[in-house]
């Protein structure tokens, strides 16, 4: 007869399991680096490149958005490249971004898409599809 330990327990397991399910989906996130990218846009991959800094109240608002869509399985294979707006302007003005809580999504070399200071998480997917 099942006891409320044994229901506990099974819901604490099956949450473990969504949760290593979950996270097996995310996208690939990593620091931006020229040789990294290069190799991204040259395997033709779906690309995200996030340019924030830590001070803007935007780029804030923008991260637990982003950490949601790029858990999702459609977005398993988006190669997410962070570039830091403050210390790595050379990166930000090849870019020819202006400012932070810039978005630029690319699909191997091509841009396919751009957006600056959005928090609307619709819009925001509506971006990262256009990347796919």
């Amino acid at each position: 007869m099942p006891n409320r330990r044994n229901f506990i327990g099974a819901a604490l397991a099956a949450t473990a399991i969504s949760l290593v399910g979950f996270g097996a989906a995310a996208a690939d996130k990593a620091p931006f680096t020229a040789k990294s990218f290069a190799a991204a846009q040259a395997a033709g991959d779906s690309i995200l490149v996030d340019i924030s800094a830590p001070w803007c109240p935007t780029c804030r608002a923008q991260r637990p958005i982003l950490d949601n869509l790029e858990k999702e399985q459609k977005y398993k294979n988006l190669k997410v490249f962070e570039v830091d707006f403050d210390s790595q302007k050379d990166v930000v003005r090849s870019l020819k971004a202006s400012r932070q809580s810039t978005l630029i999504t690319f699909k191997g070399e091509t841009e396919t898409g751009r957006s600056v200071g959005d928090t609307d998480a619709g819009s925001i997917a509506e971006l990262l599809d256009k990347a796919l």
